[in-house]
């Protein structure tokens, strides 16, 4: 079955910053990502600091995250 749930702007917008912060992102940097991501705008229209900011954001939300699964990989054993 197959659901189709309308998320506002505003709503990506926390989602994005809540995971970002969970995971690291300082939140002045994780909250401008996050409004960037959530406005759904095409990458191509980004200005050259949207995408830095959004690639560091990105990547720095990746290492900790994957850090934090091998974590909880060790911790199952």
């Amino acid at each position: 079955m197959q659901y189709n749930f309308k998320v506002s702007k505003e709503e990506k917008e926390k989602i994005f910053h809540t995971d970002f912060v969970k995971y690291g992102v300082r939140h002045d940097k994780a909250a401008k990502a996050a409004k960037i991501l959530a406005a759904g705008k095409a990458e191509e229209l980004w200005t050259e600091e949207e995408k830095k900011l959004v690639t560091q954001v990105c990547q720095q939300w990746l290492m900790n995250h994957k850090r934090y699964k091998k974590l909880q990989e060790h911790m199952d054993l």
